[in-house]
């Protein structure tokens, strides 16, 4: 184990990459540690947010019977009750299933919606690159006052565009909304160049796609500049879970994607969502068992 995996460092060789959650776990097990415990040396992890990235375009589905609005507020409350207390939202409706227009009005009357029936719960808005940055002011025009915890990837980004709507959102009482990106496509070195001209806030590759160990490598680069970390979670739970750890041991990630999910192969019931904060299991490794 030694020639494959440090705890202070990670996987040791690349080539062994698609080992890398395996070897963490492991490690923490044959020392008797949580995974954020075996990277930190801390007993107790850093507890942060955790929101629900599952509010989509679920009004429009199916095509031949739209659901309505009503569906989109069945899921929030499906998510607040499960214990989430912030939900990211879908928006960029205008960048394919509609007009431009249509899209910009049905983005802010659901934006408005989600706010007025879920009023103690943040929103976060992700745009998927839809918008141009003159689009998207747009709809911050349009939803008027209504806070947003976070937008992520408005547009593919480009400093000019980040640099015009950091400056619109300091100019119009937004200072303190978050700027994510890095998801898509993911340009690393322009994402550092931002986040040092304080135009960008948070960085979010993926957790499994970049790796836990280049993660782990990358945290103390993004703290050096101010620059927070949120890894891109979607498509598996237990990512959210990871993350968790990484989270508990690092303490810049301001909140964790959610994947709301359930597995009859895993036992994840050692994880905890306590409102609105997802808690990791202080038992050894990543704290998950295969059931068969």
């Amino acid at each position: 184990m030694a020639e494959l995996f440090s705890p202070s460092g990670g996987t040791l060789n690349e080539q062994h990459d698609p080992f890398d959650f395996c070897f963490h776990d492991l490690g923490g097990i044959i020392l008797n540690k949580p995974v954020y415990e075996l990277i930190s040396g801390h007993k107790k992890p850093i507890v942060t947010r955790c929101y629900s990235g599952m509010i989509y375009f679920d009004e429009m589905e199916p095509e031949s019977n739209p659901a309505g609005w009503g569906k989109v507020l069945e899921n929030c409350q499906y998510d607040y009750d499960y214990g989430y207390r912030q939900l990211k939202v879908k928006i960029g409706r205008g960048g394919k299933w509609m007009s431009k227009e249509e899209g910009l009005k049905a983005d802010i009357a659901v934006t408005k919606m989600i706010y007025e029936h879920f009023p103690d719960c943040d929103i976060l808005v992700d745009g998927n690159d839809a918008f141009t940055i003159d689009y998207f002011i747009s709809y911050l025009q349009g939803i008027e006052n209504i806070p947003l915890y976070w937008i992520e990837e408005p547009f593919r980004e480009t400093r000019n565009d980040y640099a015009q709507l950091k400056e619109w959102l300091i100019n119009h009482g937004r200072r303190n909304t978050f700027l994510a990106d890095g998801e898509a496509n993911p340009d690393l070195k322009l994402a550092l160049e931002l986040g040092k001209e304080k135009l960008l806030d948070i960085y979010l590759d993926d957790i499994s796609g970049y790796g836990f160990t280049r993660w782990r490598k990358l945290a103390p680069q993004l703290k050096a500049i101010g620059m927070m970390a949120s890894p891109h979670a979607w498509g598996d739970t237990i990512k959210s879970f990871y993350i968790s750890h990484y989270a508990g041991a690092y303490g810049n990630t301001p909140t964790i994607e959610g994947v709301t999910c359930f597995s009859d192969e895993i036992d994840l019931s050692l994880y905890k969502l306590d409102r609105g904060r997802l808690i990791p299991p202080s038992t050894p490794g990543f704290g998950m068992k295969l059931l068969k």
